[in-house]
Order: structure tokens, then C-alpha cells, then sequence
């Protein structure tokens, strides 16, 4: 079975609110995925049987390729998909599946993707070791691109360390709001501003049209993840597909709560806050409190921003397919917490 045959690919029309982009720009980056696919597996493959199982546990489970598709929808808006480009979709995306090898033992998750963690499978030294592994391909690839795309990539894995560093240490002295703002931007936003960069960087993108599409990745990834943080509280299992309160049950204090708290939240509400929550009465009542709360809308408004922010990036580029589907993006990003 090929990369484009794997039922694991997502399917682009209806994708990221793709369903009414062009068809002909959508044919050309699913077949490009389909590349970016067959490389990853191609170059994590080792001669070494345990870690070439290890290496490819999470490149089999799929997932969303959100990374890569921006990188080649980047290129669409000049020369599209050269080797180069594929080359680079494929390196951003070792390097998001290396830093959730890390995330889950950092979490101690059992489950990633339907499946089986790697630490839950062998152990967090093997999950550690491997997320290295796909690290060192990430910037094998990049080697080849030369050294600005290598520079590029190494400052970008600073910015993901960083952002990792002060979530786990926390807001400290600094306001939580602006901190938690701040750390998505590295954490989430970071690596996708740099897709955007490398989908622009070779296909022959003016450098005004690059920097535009790195700005948009930027806002773009940080975006994404309040659009999480809403849906996590905000929508019924039936309709978003997930399970509500996660963030809640994991002691995760996401924007819409961090509003909240900051806009005297009912006492209960700050209790309940105050840790992770177990007791799924508990849970329930949580998400209540947070749904008739101020935090809720204000974690939209600030959703709205961002999209605004986004769509005035999209401004620099030239009209076309590739652009329009970028605008389909921003728009879903907010009307899947509606």
C-alpha cells in the first residue's frame, strides 16, 4: 500500500474546511502529501529492527499532517511542491513527531493517536531516544537544503524547547494570561510559522510573501490551539468528536479558564480550578461553571483576533487558489468552535 493509499492520510476536501477549495489545487497537494509521506518512512527506516519499529510507530498511527499540508499549500501560492519543498514538509513533520515521543513521557500518556503510547509500549527511555532519532533526521533532511533552512530549523527548535521549559515551569511573576499567549506561540506557533517559511522559501517566494507566510503560521498554530482550549469546554462529545473536560482532568489551566479566574470566577469555579479533576460530577460541573463564565467569550474574542491578524497576513499574497484555500483555513479555525 502506497503513502496516497493509506487510509490513515487525511481527506483533504474535507480537511481544515477545504471542502470548497479548488479541486484541481486540492488533487495536486494530496498526491504532494503522498510524497511528503513516502519520505518520512523512507528516511526513518533503519537496518536496526527494534528501532526502525520504534522510529515508525507514529508515522503508521497518521494523524492530521497539519505541518506538512501548510508547507506545501505555501508553495502553492508560487512554484508549488519541488523536491525541495516535499523535502522540508517532511523535516517539520519529524520534528512535531519527535516532540510528542517527548510530550507523552513528559505526561506519562498511555495513548496517543487510538493507539498505544511509545513509553506505554517499550519505556520512556525508548521514547526519549526515539523522539532524538526522528530529531537527527529532521535535520539530516534539512542539511540538504542548506544553511539558512538549517539555521531556520535549529531556531525553531529553541523556540519549542523554551516554550516547553516555561509551560512546565509556569507563569512565575509574569501575568498568566500574557504568559500562556506567549508560550503557545513557541510551543505550537513556532514550528508551523516555520512550514510556512520553508513552503515559501523553495518555490520561490518574493521574501515579503515569505515573511507574510511565516506570520501567518504563526498566528495560525497559536489559533488552532485556542480553538482547542474552546471546544474542550464548549462542545458536546457528539458534535466535536472529543471528549469534553480533558483539559480539566489533566489540571490544564487553558485560556478560557485563565479569563475566568482573572474576572473573579465564582469561588466554586476557582476550587475546582485549582487542580486537576478527577471526579467526572466534578467535571461536568466545571464545564458548566465555565460555559455561563466570561472566560468562555472572551477566549472567542480573542480567537477572533487571531483570525483577523491572520487574514490581514494573507493580504501580501497574490490572489489565487492558494490563498483562497488559506482563507478557507482561517475561517474554519474559528467556525469549528461555533
Amino acid at each position: 500500500m502506497t503513502a496516497t493509499e493509506n487510509s490513515a492520510q487525511p481527506d483533504l476536501p474535507a480537511f481544515l474546511g477545504l471542502d470548497s477549495a479548488d479541486p484541481a489545487l486540492i488533487a495536486r497537494v494530496g498526491a504532494d502529501l503522498g510524497r511528503v509521506e513516502d519520505l518520512l518512512r523512507a528516511v526513518v527506516h533503519s537496518d536496526v529492527d527494534f528501532v526502525d519499529q520504534a522510529a515508525l510507530h507514529l508515522v503508521k498511527a497518521g494523524g492530521k499532517r497539519f505541518r506538512p499540508l501548510f508547507t506545501l499549500l505555501a508553495a502553492e501560492v508560487n512554484e508549488g511542491a519541488t523536491d525541495a519543498v516535499v523535502a522540508a514538509a517532511a523535516a517539520v513533520e519529524l520534528v512535531h513527531l519527535a516532540t510528542l515521543y517527548h510530550d507523552d513521557v513528559m505526561d506519562e500518556a498511555t495513548m496517543r493517536r487510538g493507539d498505544e503510547s511509545a513509553n506505554a509500549r517499550w519505556d520512556n527511555s525508548i521514547a526519549i531516544l526515539t523522539g532524538d532519532f526522528l530529531f537527527a533526521h529532521a535535520s539530516m533532511l534539512v542539511a540538504d537544503l542548506g544553511p539558512v533552512a538549517t539555521r531556520v530549523i535549529a531556531e525553531t527548535m529553541r523556540e519549542l524547547v523554551t516554550g516547553q521549559m516555561r509551560e512546565t515551569v509556569g507563569p512565575r511573576d509574569d501575568d498568566p494570561i500574557e504568559h500562556y499567549l506567549s508560550v503557545i506561540g513557541q510551543k505550537t506557533g513556532s514550528l508551523i510559522a516555520t512550514s510556512g517559511r520553508y513552503g515559501g522559501m523553495f518555490s520561490g517566494a518574493p521574501a515579503a510573501q515569505t515573511e507574510a507566510l511565516y506570520r501567518f503560521g504563526e498566528v495560525i498554530g497559536a489559533a488552532f490551539q485556542i480553538s482547542d482550549d474552546v471546544i474542550d469546554i464548549a462542545s458536546p462529545a457528539t458534535e466535536s468528536g472529543k471528549t469534553p473536560g480533558t483539559d480539566l482532568r489533566e489540571g490544564v489551566r487553558t485560556l478560557p479558564m485563565l479569563y475566568a479566574l482573572a474576572d473573579d470566577a465564582d469561588p466554586r469555579l476557582a476550587r475546582l480550578l485549582a487542580g486537576p479533576v478527577h471526579d467526572d460530577a466534578e467535571v461536568e460541573e466545571a464545564l458548566e461553571l465555565l460555559r455561563r463564565s466570561s472566560g468562555l467569550e472572551r477566549a472567542r474574542k480573542t480567537l477572533d483576533s487571531y483570525a483577523d491578524r491572520a487574514h490581514a497576513e494573507l493580504a501580501a499574497l497574490p490572489a489565487g487558489a492558494a490563498r483562497d484555500a488559506l482563507e478557507l483555513l482561517t475561517r474554519y479555525v474559528v467556525e469549528r468552535t461555533r
